[in-house]
């Protein structure tokens, strides 16, 4: 399988060092959506935080189109309650012209706001990230607009953070967040989490669909293979991406426990 529906699955394919690049990989129909998806976690976030869903105009023939292909009576919010993944909804105002977010529904953010996104084009909504614009933007802007239908490509991050909560919306500075880890107590206090991405072009409508399906664990549950590569991005990442993603809070600390890691399974070989 290409893309699978965890933690250990989803790291061999997850960005740890290196320039900024896209990471695809083909997906099967079958591999699209996560098979068994929680769908009680689900209603909970969205009954919830009725905010967690918004929905522009132009975005209704493809949603009408998406519940179709989902077998779901309904609208965005309906498709989202049946399947584990968060929707969002990208069109185009006319062919060839950049992609902007029409539709959402987020049930599981990872540090980002919904309402802060909605209508922008894709290379606005990845302004966060250092060195999108010059070495991501334009490449993504041709994918997206050549995508065919019969295509689905899918690709995955990983972030370390201190909170397994499926909603990830911190609001605690990362000094605070992340005062209690120690190497010590790092495979606890840590967690993994990976974002499993799909974009997906429907057929009349024209638009992309783009899910995201969310999976997270304690550091300590990982494989040694899984630690030693999430700590690689300690040193794989430059000092701009390290810092958006708080790693001067717990790199020091993820490096020592993968150390001892390392050293218990030498000792036990």
């Amino acid at each position: 399988m290409a893309l699978g529906f965890s933690v250990e699955a989803l790291l061999p394919q997850a960005r740890v060092e290196g320039p900024l690049r896209m990471g695809l990989v083909r997906l099967s129909q079958d591999e699209w959506l996560d098979p068994s998806p929680k769908l009680a976690a689900r209603a909970a976030a969205f009954d919830a935080h009725p905010g967690s869903v918004l929905v522009r105009p132009e975005a209704e023939p493809a949603i009408a189109e998406l519940a179709q292909l989902l077998g779901v009576e309904g609208g965005l919010e309906a498709c989202a309650r049946a399947v584990w993944e968060d929707l969002c909804v990208m069109v185009q105002a006319e062919p060839g012209g950049p992609f902007h977010l029409a539709a959402a529904a987020v049930a599981f953010p990872t540090d980002w706001r919904l309402e802060e996104k909605m209508g922008q084009a894709v290379h606005a909504i990845h302004t966060p990230i250092d060195g999108y614009a010059d070495a991501l933007s334009s490449g993504v802007d041709k994918f997206m607009d050549g995508l065919q239908s019969f295509n689905i490509f899918g690709r995955t991050n990983a972030f370390v953070v201190a909170s397994d909560d499926l909603r990830y919306l911190p609001k605690d500075p990362p000094e605070t967040r992340f005062a209690h880890v120690t190497p010590d107590n790092a495979g606890e206090a840590l967690y993994v989490r990976c974002e499993r991405e799909a974009l997906r072009r429907l057929r009349k409508s024209r638009a992309i669909v783009f899910t995201i399906g969310i999976y997270r664990t304690a550091l300590g549950t990982l494989s040694d293979a899984g630690v030693a590569r999430i700590a690689r991005s300690v040193e794989g990442f430059g000092g701009s991406e390290l810092a958006r993603r708080a790693g001067g809070h717990y790199g020091a600390a993820l490096s020592a426990y993968a150390s001892q890691r390392d050293k218990a399974r030498a000792v036990q070989g």
